[in-house]
């Protein structure tokens, strides 16, 4: 068995629903001290809720500091998953590790333990290779992406900021892959704005009409026009900017009552052509047309974040093409990730991972073939790095 199919396989078998860390940063924080990384546990949120945090970094000796200007390359991951589902529709137990057909079967196998454990092992190769790096090597784990995400990375990017803590490279080892591993990686996403929008009526008896005023009748061609706006027409990275109902509620129950109010969810998955401001704007003024009254709360979930093509997109393309010969398509596209709270503090992010057709799902599994890949392109990603500072240097 190879380390980092050993690896995670003991992450896995830890069950760490968010926000359950299960033991996970301990195991890690084991393997990287003695590699010379500093372990910082960075807990955060209620004693009910606690998140488990880890910042972990190994900088070059003082000697090297001379040298060059020295680089920081984080590896960002999550090592809490999701709830498993009904366990009788698992063919094994999603938290006993489990080969077959070629697959590692098993909660977090795709989502994300394997990355975080090709993470560690691509470093330890790295290291023994190039004991004195011109690059610091960094860890931001934490077990609270898919929950709230309030008290995790978010949490962490906010004390590194305090206290004049720096990053160059951030790779998030998210699974961003297709077909097999490296075809695709993320180089930004967009950003996530919600609405709760209540709007008010009169309730009454529906047999009356003139004696109430509907609610839901008033927003509707708000909202045929909202659904039916243009917000901005995207970019060469991005797609345009969307905007989609998710909920409406409105009523008692009863079909002879009038509603005094309807409440409508929505979200705007929004691009760098556009801000939350300037979106929050354009959605008041289309509401106040149409003249109701309502109550709009908004949640800003994250900014959009993009890196364009340079010295970490570079390396990690070369890598990948070193090591599966695939010439990888850059993405922003599907949902968010912690690393859009990294961005704010980091100036050339992506996320590189796996295949992410079985994430979330029950037997969610990574194919075998694709481990030792996805270590190998994390180390020659750190070996591109390491060459493009030597030539800084030299």
């Amino acid at each position: 068995m190879s380390l980092t199919l050993n690896l995670a396989e003991q992450l896995i078998s830890r069950p760490s629903v968010t926000p359950e860390d299960a033991g996970c940063l301990q195991l890690l924080t084991e393997r990287l001290q003695p590699l010379g990384f500093v372990c910082e546990p960075m807990d955060s949120g209620p004693a009910e809720f606690r998140v488990q945090n880890l910042w972990s970094k190994r900088p070059v000796a003082p000697a090297q500091q001379a040298q060059a200007a020295i680089k920081t390359i984080v590896f960002a991951g999550h090592t809490d998953v999701v709830p498993t589902g009904p366990l009788a529709q698992w063919k094994s137990d999603p938290f006993i590790p489990t080969h077959r057909d070629g697959k590692l079967y098993g909660r977090g196998a795709s989502d994300m333990k394997t990355s975080i454990a090709a993470f560690v092992v691509a470093v330890e190769e790295f290291l023994a290779a190039t004991p004195a790096p011109l690059l610091n090597i960094a860890f931001l784990l934490t077990s609270d992406e898919e929950g709230p995400s309030v008290d995790g990375t978010k949490v962490v990017v906010e004390q590194l900021k305090a206290r004049g803590e720096t990053m160059d490279y951030c790779i998030v080892g998210e699974p961003t892959a297709v077909k097999r591993t490296g075809d695709m990686i993320k180089n930004g996403r967009r950003g996530t704005l919600s609405g709760k929008l209540t709007v008010r009526g009169i309730q009454g008896h529906i047999a009356y009409p003139h004696l109430a005023r509907n609610p839901i009748h008033e927003a509707v061609p708000a909202l045929a026009e909202l659904s039916a706006t243009r917000w901005d027409e995207g970019n060469a990275f991005f797609q345009p900017t969307s905007w989609q109902m998710s909920n409406i509620h409105g009523g008692t129950g009863a079909s002879n009552i009038i509603p005094g109010a309807v409440v409508i969810d929505f979200n705007f998955r929004f691009c760098t052509e556009s801000t939350a401001e300037g979106l929050k704007k354009r959605v008041h003024t289309v509401l106040d047309r149409h003249d109701l009254e309502y109550e709009l709360q908004w949640t800003l979930g994250g900014q959009p974040f993009l890196t364009t093509p340079g010295d970490l997109v570079e390396a990690v393309q070369q890598a990948i093409a070193a090591e599966t010969g695939l010439t990888t398509e850059l993405s922003t596209t599907g949902g968010t990730s912690d690393g859009r709270f990294i961005a704010t503090i980091c100036p050339q992010v992506v996320e590189l991972g796996p295949p992410n057709a079985s994430i979330h799902k029950i037997d969610e599994h990574i194919a075998i073939a694709d481990i030792e890949p996805l270590k190998n392109i994390y180390r020659r990603t750190l070996e591109n790095l390491q060459a493009q500072a030597v030539a800084a240097s030299a």
